[in-house]
This record gives structure tokens, sequence and C-alpha cells, in this order.
């Protein structure tokens, strides 16, 4: 079954996306095929040469001309933050699968109107938080499930990095909060508190702290990854916040401790979470995916102590569809599991996870930060 893509963005996560599109058939076997129909943006000379670089039969540069096509079944959002609901609404309306980029929206009304549109035109829908499909993720989430760790004491992430610590760093897109929504917290610790939800359930309250340490900066635009030119000598103002850490209660009792950066220096993405439970513990970390640490405590007495798992085996997640043990996998991997288990959503009509609940539920946990922050005060986090 073709899967015919038209996808809005072309950049960081539009790279991204396109190859792990084309590498799905190349490992996984599927009933479905992804057809890489059309790539959309605004600067049409730009967009041709990104769709001739990877692959895209043609190019739009209207995304409202891109969904009105017939020849095309699923719309992939790869845009700045605050053009993500009108173009998600509008793509329901009309009869999209649609998959975007984290955070869902800039705000939880804009979630919460996003949520309701793919419901009520009953089309596929899904969020781009790729790190739930590292194989070491994955398996983390087995072995909970299992009740290998037992009664969960804590959940510690941190999410760290530093691409933004040099003042003349230009005020990009992701430090004005009429289009991102906010800074570390939306950008990275989004997909902290995603996987706190995936591995360990939902959360009841939070209490947090932000800081914005760089006020202003020159005006400028990304050039590609994290990159980024400054355009002008003038200055504009920083919207956002450039570090966060909260502590939350989950459900289950579970205390969350949470930290996100992008002044953390030495730290280029320094992903990592750590697990204590009754009968164990895990520990990971990004920039070493393919590593898991398991501690077990009823491993004989005198040998106990964290042991490395090289999560490459075949009885790992993912992990058998690619080379043998040892052979280690990468960060574009990630999204090549995440898109497979959309397309196969798509062709077996059922449920994509994480989906836009999951996105608004997440929107909802950012603004109780967000006010957690300003007030200094315990906040309930609603419940979508």
């Amino acid at each position: 079954m073709d899967i015919r893509i038209g996808m809005i963005g072309y950049q960081f996560m539009g790279k991204a996306h396109s190859h792990a599109y084309r590498d799905i058939p190349f490992f996984f076997e599927s009933k479905a095929k992804p057809v890489l129909k059309a790539l959309c943006g605004r600067n049409i000379e730009a967009v041709k040469e990104a769709a001739d670089r990877m692959g895209w039969e043609s190019v739009e540069s209207d995304w409202r001309e891109l969904i009105k096509r017939d020849d095309i079944d699923v719309i992939d959002i790869v845009t700045p933050n605050h053009t993500h609901a009108e173009i998600a609404i509008a793509a329901a309306e009309a009869g999209k699968h649609i998959i975007t980029e984290k955070p869902l929206a800039l705000t939880v009304e804009e979630a919460k109107q996003m949520k309701d549109a793919v419901e009520k035109h009953n089309v596929i829908h899904m969020v781009c938080h790729n790190y739930r499909f590292v194989p070491a993720i994955q398996y983390t989430k087995k072995l909970i499930d299992e009740g290998k760790l037992g009664k969960i004491f804590h959940f510690r992430a941190n999410y760290l990095q530093d691409f933004i610590i040099d003042p003349g760093f230009p005020l990009i897109w992701r430090l004005k909060k009429e289009v991102s929504g906010s800074g570390a917290l939306g950008d990275i610790a989004a997909h902290s508190i995603d996987l706190g939800r995936y591995l360990v359930g939902e959360m009841d309250e939070v209490v947090a702290m932000s800081q914005t340490f760089i006020k202003e900066r020159p005006l400028g635009e990304m050039s590609g990854g994290l990159s980024a030119s400054a355009s002008s000598e003038e200055m504009g103002e920083v919207t956002v916040d450039d570090a966060v850490a909260f502590m939350v209660r989950f459900n289950s009792g579970t205390f969350g401790t949470f930290e996100a950066s992008r002044f953390a220096t030495g730290n280029r993405n320094r992903n990592t979470i750590e697990i204590n439970g009754e009968k164990g513990a895990i520990r990971w970390d990004m920039e070493q995916m393919n590593n898991l640490e398991i501690y077990l405590t009823d491993d004989q007495e005198g040998m106990q102590g964290f042991r490395n798992v090289n999560c490459t085996e075949e009885v790992h997640p993912y992990a058998g569809a690619y080379w043998p043990a040892g052979h280690i996998i990468g960060y574009e991997h990630t999204f090549i599991h995440l898109l497979y288990e959309f397309c196969e959503a798509i062709v077996n009509n059922r449920r994509a996870k994480p989906d836009f609940h999951d996105g608004y539920q997440n929107q909802l946990i950012l603004q109780a930060i967000e006010q957690s922050a300003e007030t200094k005060k315990w906040i309930d986090i609603p419940k979508a």
C-alpha cells in the first residue's frame, strides 16, 4: 500500500524524516510503502534543491495547496511550533493523516483544538517524540512492565545542551515565545516529560523554576541543524527560558526530578534518565544510546552493581531489523522506528502512539510548569 507523504518544512527535521521514510523498506517488512510525493516550503528555490537532494517527487510553496492535493495521504509537519495548529487542523478537515514535530502546539488551547480535529475527522495522528523509539528505551519499558524493577521510587531526567551559550548567538525562532511557545522547556524538556509519562505514568503535580541568562541577542536566522547566523547588528529580546528545573509527583507516587538547559557548558545533547525501583535501577544516556546500565538487587552479593548492556541483540526491540549484535545504530534510526510505527498504524487502521492526546497532555504539563515557575507554588496538573 502506497502512503503518499506531503511534508511541510525541509531543514533539520525535514532531513531526518525524509531519510527515515526512505529507509523503512530497507529494514522492516511492511505492507506500507512510503512515497515521498511532495515537499513544501516558502523559499521555492531552496525547496527544489532540498527535494532533489532528498528524493521528493514534487514541490509546493504554499502548504494550503499541498493539503488540497488528492495524491497526498499524509501531512508531515516539521515547521516552527506556531504553525502546527493551523496546518494540522486544516489537514484533518481534508481527511489527511498527520504527524507533527513536538511540542504539539504553542498553547493548551491550540493543542485541544488539534486533538479535537483529528478525532472528529477520524484520521491517524502522531507526535514525533523519537526518543521513545530507542531500542534501549523500549527495552526499559519492557523491564518495567514485567516488574523487573518493582515499585518505582525515582524518575530522574536531564536534557542538557550548550548551543546558545555564546551571547553572540543570534535571536533565532527558538528564542521567541510567539513562535516557539517556550525555550528549553518545550524544546527539550518536552522529550523528558514524554519519556516520564511513557515509562512511569501520569503526573499529578509540579513545582518549577526557570531562568533566562541572556536577555538580548543579535537578530538572525537558523542555517541548518542547530547552527545560525546573525543577519543584523540590531538586538532583539529573548522571550523564553534558557533553563528550567522542576519536580513532579507521579500518580503512582514516584518522585520525579527534571532539568533542561541550553546553557550546560560542555553538553552537546546529553539526554539522560535514571530510574530507581525497589528491585533494581536503570541509567541511559542518549550520547551512548545503544547502551543501557542495569542494576538488579537480586544479583549475587559481592557482584552487585550496574552492568552495561549493549541493546543490539535480536531480543532488543527493533534491533533485530539491523545488523549483528554489537553493530550499533544511531540517532537517525529513532525516526525510522517512529515513522515505521506511524505507517503501520495507517495500514492497519489502528492508533499510533504517542498521538495528539499525548501531545495535549504534555502541553498541559508544560503549562503547569510555566505557571509554577511564575507563582513559585506547586501546581496541580489537569488530565486530558
